[in-house]
């Protein structure tokens, strides 16, 4: 079944125990999932990372290399007082692009990263923002099926993300 924002807010405010906190890029919690992020995307790819050359790797870590400067919006997910999402955003041209989206493994299922994807969303039309992009790779099934129910079109690859050749790329015009 997939909710409309509205309904999401409705079975939102059912859990008192949940809540999303803005926090700098380089808090701890953050870096701990981002942590599991990397740990999670890299065993993916594992096969794919070991045929590269030296300079083809250089290229996608370039590509997928964060500025923290650039970073205009951390938001945890918060259950139980304990952070179980990260999502974050960075602006690209006139846009804002989601980056790091994370739902740690154990409260998968749950609709916790389409909560997450739907506060970047709101964050970015707070802003007046018309549209979000972002980059995931072609192995991430269950993140290409989220964006993809959310509205996201695909895209043509943007960027530095060329050097990826996994790489997925979508947009969202938001509703003004």
């Amino acid at each position: 079944m997939i909710l409309d924002p509205d309904q999401l807010d409705q079975l939102w405010s059912l859990r008192t125990s949940m809540q999303f906190e803005t926090v700098a890029w380089d808090d701890a919690r953050a870096l701990a999932l981002r942590s599991a992020m990397d740990l999670e995307t890299g065993a993916l790819y594992a096969g794919r990372s070991a045929a590269q050359t030296a300079e083809q790797q250089a290229a996608v870590d370039d590509a997928l290399r964060i500025d923290p400067a650039t970073i205009v919006h951390t938001a945890l997910l918060i259950e139980d007082g304990v952070p179980v999402g990260h999502a974050a955003l960075r602006p690209w041209n006139h846009e804002l692009e989601v980056k790091k989206v994370f739902v740690d493994a154990s409260v998968r299922g749950r609709g916790l990263s389409r909560a997450l994807m739907v506060e970047l969303e709101r964050v970015a039309g707070e802003r007046g923002i018309p549209s979000l992009i972002l980059q995931t790779g072609n192995l991430q099934l269950p993140a290409i099926g989220l964006y993809e129910s959310l509205g996201y079109e695909r895209i043509e690859i943007y960027g530095k993300y060329g050097a990826i050749p996994a790489s997925v790329c979508f947009r969202k015009r938001l509703a003004r």
